[in-house]
C-alpha cells in the first residue's frame, strides 16, 4: 500500500472553519466516486512540521492507494467530475503545499492516529536491519511505519503513525507531532478494507 501525503496550509485571510469544511467536502466527493486503486483518505491538522507552513499550523492529508499504478487515476479524479468543485473550493483557500509518497512497511494504520513520529533512518544501517529493529516498537504502539518512496518535498524519510505516543529504539530521534482529526477515515465507496 502506498500513501500520497499532501501537506497544505491556509491563506491568512481564509477562515479555519470554512477551510476545514472544504477539506471534508473534497474527501467526501473523492470517497463517493473513487478512482481505480483508491482505498480511502483522512486528514488532520498539525503544527511543528518544518516542511509545512514553516512549522506553523498546517494540514496533512493521507490518500491511500493500492500501488503506484493508482496514482495517475487519483491525480485525474481529484480535479474532474463531481470532485472538481470541492477540490477547487479547498485549493482556493490554500496558501501553499508540499507532498511525499510513502509505502507501508510494518504494521497497520489505525483509523484514528493521534501521534506522528517523524524521523530519518540512521545513517549506515541497512534497511533490513533497520526494519527488524523497528518492528517491535511499531507493533507495540499498534501503529504503522511508512517509509518515503520518492522525494517530492523536504519531508522526513520515515513516519510512525499511532493512536498514542510510541517508545522508539534509542537510535531514533523523532520529531513527535500531535494530530487533530479534521477528516476521519473515508473509505472508497466500492471497497472498504477491513482495517486500513
Amino acid at each position: 500500500m502506498l500513501a500520497y501525503v499532501f501537506w497544505h496550509w491556509r491563506r491568512p485571510d481564509a477562515d479555519a472553519e470554512a477551510y476545514e469544511a472544504a477539506q471534508r467536502d473534497f474527501h467526501d466527493a473523492l470517497a463517493a466516486e473513487p478512482s481505480a486503486g483508491f482505498r480511502g483518505s483522512f486528514s488532520h491538522a498539525v503544527r511543528g512540521a518544518p516542511w509545512a507552513g514553516a512549522g506553523g499550523e498546517a494540514y496533512e492529508d493521507w490518500y491511500l492507494v493500492d500501488g503506484s499504478a493508482a496514482l495517475d487515476p487519483l491525480n485525474v479524479a481529484a480535479v474532474t467530475a463531481t470532485r472538481q468543485a470541492p477540490h477547487d473550493a479547498a485549493a482556493a483557500r490554500a496558501a501553499g503545499g508540499t507532498a511525499g509518497l510513502y509505502r507501508l512497511r510494518i504494521g497497520a494504520l489505525e483509523r484514528g492516529p493521534s501521534v506522528a513520529h517523524w524521523f530519518e533512518k540512521p545513517a549506515g544501517l541497512p534497511y533490513p536491519q533497520f526494519l527488524a529493529r523497528m518492528e517491535g516498537a511499531v507493533l507495540a504502539a499498534h501503529g504503522a511505519l511508512f517509509i518515503r518512496q520518492m522525494v517530492l518535498g523536504p519531508t522526513m524519510e520515515c513516519v510512525l503513525l499511532a493512536p498514542g505516543s510510541a517508545t522508539l529504539p534509542p537510535m531514533i530521534d523523532p520529531l513527535t507531532l500531535a494530530l487533530r482529526p479534521v477528516v476521519g477515515w473515508h473509505a472508497a465507496s466500492r471497497s472498504a478494507p477491513a482495517g486500513i
